[in-house]
């Protein structure tokens, strides 16, 4: 567009095929002022590639929306590589495990709510925030949990705290301020959040980088600001000035507290009366405990499990008022209105998603609040509805293969990319029965001879089940069979999902068994062979959308077919095969025009979470391969020295160096397969006194 952009694609890769014809026509949609527009593009056309040539075009921050975490990982680390020098960020939800809060009173049966915090993904969602709060070359992306309540941002940018060299600031009043804003005081290792104070000097950890800043002091006066690696402690920069924004999204002023607590109090007695005038003593009764409780707790440390039920009072908002979210921390004109462009991947299943969580989330909130567990203000503590996060967006692209009713509805234009610039074509597509039948031994028996037959070729294979558990067994099964196998589905924790994909297109595992977890979005060119499991199995699971969407998975390997097991053929299958050879007809017209031959994608394999591991690890690794010579020729003097630094490091105090060397004297008495030195001589001590 005629306006500057920020962003820059760093590819040797230029647009083919569909892409350019995509690029320009949604491009010129954006000019002319389209609010909603949907790319119709077949797996392996080159979506993210297309959507990234757009981005860098319209030249606004963006927002990136995938119906779930480990598709949200791909997508950040393709948009990564795309623009390396500009912001792009992950922000998912930063639970491994979440049960809410719930009452089911057919049972008289309470759950409270429990959840692990994933403390890495926890970091990633603040540089996200503070990127947005400091930079206009922005790529959010992200899962739906963007839609849920986050802090304010009017109040997470007020008290960012600026620390600069010259400035008068006391060592004490540094670390007053920085606990008003969250931070934890440590005297050991430092995590992201935490500082520590040493001499006339403290050094601080910020929420969104695995970095220390040293702060140093002359009297009361900032002398010098250091930039420290946290493992070796070497120097990476000095500043003059830092900005340090707050340890949590959720801050108040101690005036907001005061009034959080005041009007909590005249709610509970209002809601009282309501309970008591309903006859509901029992009721009333547990409500006035757990809510003085609350107060008492909030009065007395500033927290109380559970707090977010009372985030309304503590914003200032008004009943019924639609929280923050994500969305709020995007930029927006003079007007109010939005200024960043919006894509949706996978829209015919996230735009459901979106959709629908306000109304799961309402339901189990209005229970809690009929039978005294929460007050009424505890609703406020929402996801957005449909309506106001399309009022919180700018312009909207679907992105999708197969989009929905919703997207042909409100769409004002639909950009096709139904050609592959690599050629390939859609799979061969072949029916089989379930049962024994002919030549056929049934589905599992005939998907494990093809599975062995694929496997043999170097390539890897897909099996799609109609549950968790069907999966679990099936992949049990194979594993019986000799077949490498793992299994992925909903239950698997999001990083631990990411690395068994990442393990499969490695080749640690030649099969991988799922539900819909395998439908949209995942790259795995290596997928020659998907069996699709009772196929005639009407419903969401082999629906006309989810058979084409797992057909295409096999859609970027020159060798791709597919295999459906029915008895029947059903209208969906019917469906989801013709438009399948609609496109492989349109896809072969376009090669021999051309003079293409379709080859199999080579992507190199990445994993986020090689991103995601800790500095302390890749400093362990790092002192591993220094160390491998003397390994060689003397394992028990390395060991010795290892223990004997540890030791000093422990007198002299230094606690993060000790705790490097000990891991690595751990890592390498596993990798030299001898006695742990240190607990022998552990033993030694013991006996001799």
């Amino acid at each position: 567009m005629s306006r500057t952009t920020p962003f820059k694609i760093a590819t040797t890769l230029t647009p083919a095929g569909d892409q350019p014809k995509a690029i320009e026509a949604l491009v010129e949609g954006l000019k002319k002022g389209m609010d909603r527009q949907t790319l119709l593009g077949v797996t392996g056309s080159g979506k993210t590639f297309t959507m990234a040539n757009v981005i860098a075009s319209y030249g606004k921050p963006t927002l990136v929306i995938a119906h779930n975490k480990t598709l949200a990982a791909q997508l950040a680390q393709e948009y990564r590589e795309f623009f390396p020098n500009n912001a792009v960020h992950y922000f998912v939800s930063y639970y491994d495990y979440y049960q809410p809060e719930a009452y089911i009173p057919s049972s008289d049966t309470y759950i409270e709510k429990e959840a692990m915090i994933n403390e890495e993904i926890e970091r990633l969602r603040h540089a996200s925030t503070q990127a947005l709060l400091t930079r206009k070359d922005v790529i959010i992306v992200a899962s739906v949990s963007c839609i849920y309540g986050l802090g304010s941002p009017a109040e997470y940018e007020k008290v960012n705290m600026k620390i600069s060299v010259g400035m008068e600031l006391s060592r004490s009043e540094l670390i007053r301020k920085l606990i008003d804003i969250h931070f934890d005081r440590t005297t050991a290792d430092i995590n992201p959040g935490q500082f520590r104070a040493l001499g006339n000097m403290l050094e601080l950890m910020p929420v969104n980088d695995k970095t220390i800043y040293r702060i140093e002091y002359d009297n009361t006066t900032v002398s010098a600001i250091t930039e420290l690696d946290p493992v070796s402690r070497s120097v990476r920069a000095t500043h003059d000035t830092v900005f340090i924004f707050p340890a949590k999204h959720f801050i108040s002023t101690d005036e907001q507290s005061e009034r959080a607590v005041k009007t909590i109090q005249a709610e509970l007695t209002d809601r009282l009366k309501e309970l008591e005038k309903a006859g509901k003593m029992l009721e009333a009764e547990r409500l006035k405990r757990r809510v003085k409780y609350d107060l008492s707790m909030i009065r007395e440390i500033g927290y109380t499990n559970g707090i977010e039920n009372y985030s309304r009072h503590f914003s200032g908002k008004m009943p019924g008022e639609a929280p923050d979210s994500l969305l709020a921390y995007f930029p927006h004109k003079a007007d109010g209105s939005p200024d960043f462009l919006t894509v949706v991947d996978e829209s015919h299943v996230t735009i459901p998603q979106l959709n629908g969580m306000y109304a799961a989330d309402a339901s189990r909130k209005e229970t809690l609040v009929e039978h005294g567990f929460r007050l009424p203000s505890a609703k406020d503590n929402r996801p957005l509805k449909f309506d106001e996060f399309l009022k919180r967006i700018g312009p909207m692209i679907y992105t999708s293969a197969t989009p929905g009713n919703y997207e042909r509805e409100t769409g004002q234009q639909t950009v096709e990319q139904v050609i592959r610039p690599t050629g390939l074509i859609d799979p061969v597509i072949e029916i089989r029965p379930v049962a024994e039948k002919g030549p056929y031994k049934g589905q599992v028996a005939d998907f494990i001879e093809e599975t062995f037959k694929t496997i043999k070729k170097g390539d890897r294979v897909l099996a799609t089940t109609l549950t968790k558990k069907m999966a679990e067994d099936l992949s049990e099964f194979l594993k019986e069979k000799g077949i490498k196998t793992s299994y992925v589905h909903s239950d698997i924790k999001t990083m631990e999902r990411i690395t068994i994909l990442t393990d499969f297109r490695k080749g640690k595992y030649d099969c991988l068994v799922g539900v819909n977890l395998l439908r949209e979005g995942l790259d795995l060119p290596e997928v020659s062979l998907i069996g699709i499991l009772d196929a005639d199995k009407e419903g969401f699971l082999r629906s006309e959308t989810a058979l084409i969407q797992t057909i295409g998975r096999a859609a970027r390997n020159s060798a791709g077919r597919v295999i459906l097991y029915a008895d029947i053929l059903t209208g969906s299958m019917d469906r989801a095969i013709k438009e399948t050879d609609r496109r492989r007809s349109v896809q072969e017209a376009y090669n021999k025009a051309h003079g293409i031959t379709p080859m199999t994608i080579k992507k190199v394999i990445h994993d986020i979470t090689d991103q995601l591991r800790t500095d302390h690890e890749k400093a362990v690794n790092e002192l591993l391969k220094i160390d491998e010579e003397l390994a060689r020729t003397d394992p028990e003097k390395l060991l010795k020295q290892k223990a004997d630094a540890m030791a000093e490091a422990v007198q002299n105090l230094d606690f993060e160096t000790a705790a490097l060397i000990r891991d690595e004297l751990f890592a390498l008495e596993k990798k030299l397969g001898v006695t742990a030195l240190s607990e022998q001589t552990g033993k030694k001590k013991k006996k001799g006194r």
